[in-house]
């Protein structure tokens, strides 16, 4: 239970820094024969640090009582 909570912290923390990341997809526009005509397409995925704080506050809860039930 402590290194579910742990690894929960960790995770809470990495959510906190990175605030998001980027990722682009191809289109196909045009496809005659042999040519064809392809665009990227830019995609972001954000969230707020706030989930990272809450994802640590619940590992911080989860060590707790792992540690608790321990004694």
């Amino acid at each position: 239970m402590k290194k579910t909570g742990i690894a929960l912290i960790v995770i809470g923390l990495l959510f906190t820094i990175i605030t998001g990341f980027g990722f682009f997809t191809k289109k196909k526009l045009v496809d005659i024969g042999k040519v064809q005509i392809t665009t990227s397409q830019p995609h972001r995925v954000d969230w707020s640090p706030y989930v990272g704080v809450g994802i640590m506050i619940v590992g911080g809860v989860v060590v707790l009582i792992g540690s608790k039930k321990l004694n």
